[in-house]
């Protein structure tokens, strides 16, 4: 069994994950040491790239579902997830991703799905987009909702969505360009003021 490191926090973020938070006592009861507030989660999105999008809308969804105040900043890239005119046509590449694999190789020969791709791959015309099919295609199998839905139903959970101010001005957009949840453009120092006491992750 690990061992906790002396003077280490170990952070307590309520019951396992099947347990909804309406099943819970409201007021969060303290823990040695752990977290004992409301829970409220931010997450900076800041790529745009297909496979680094859904992890942000992944873990957005999952937070709305027990009851966590939720918001989500997008930021230089990623603000083109919520940008309706490129939020359907997200891509994946394997250039710089040493970790990328394909499970189906391991119908050809079991271990070859954890093979990692060579880089020299995605140089090749017409990589990025087979890339960009194959993931979408698993994405889909798996029931998992395309990214414009899925802003869909966080809107709907009620996840508020945030555009960073600098990087608006500099892709030169328009607030008209935005998904209907995108509740403002806002500022770092609006920023640090949303996420005041909140448990914050960068994607």
């Amino acid at each position: 069994m690990r061992t906790v490191p002396e003077g280490f926090i170990l952070p307590n973020f309520g019951g396992p994950a099947t347990t909804r938070r309406s099943d819970v006592e409201t007021e969060a009861q303290p823990s040695a040491g752990g977290y004992s507030g409301p829970r409220k989660l931010v997450l900076i999105c800041s790529k745009g790239n297909l496979d680094m999008a859904y992890p942000g809308l992944i873990l957005a969804n999952a937070a709305a579902g027990e009851g966590i105040e939720t918001h989500m900043f997008f930021t230089f890239w990623g603000l083109d997830i919520v940008n309706t005119k490129t939020n359907a046509d997200l891509e994946f590449t394997m250039i710089g991703n040493t970790a990328m694999h394909m499970s189906d190789l391991g119908n050809i020969k079991p271990g070859l799905e954890h093979w990692s791709m060579p880089q020299w791959m995605g140089r090749l015309p017409g990589m990025t987009k087979l890339a960009t099919s194959m993931m979408h295609k698993q994405i889909a199998d798996l029931g998992v909702p395309t990214v414009p839905e899925f802003l869909d139903l966080l809107e709907a959970a009620g996840v508020k969505m945030w555009a960073c101010r600098m990087s608006f001005d500099m892709m030169k957009m328009i607030e008209a360009d935005f998904h209907p949840g995108v509740q403002g453009v806002i500022s770092a120092t609006d920023f640090m003021e949303l996420s005041e006491g909140a448990q914050t992750l960068f994607i």
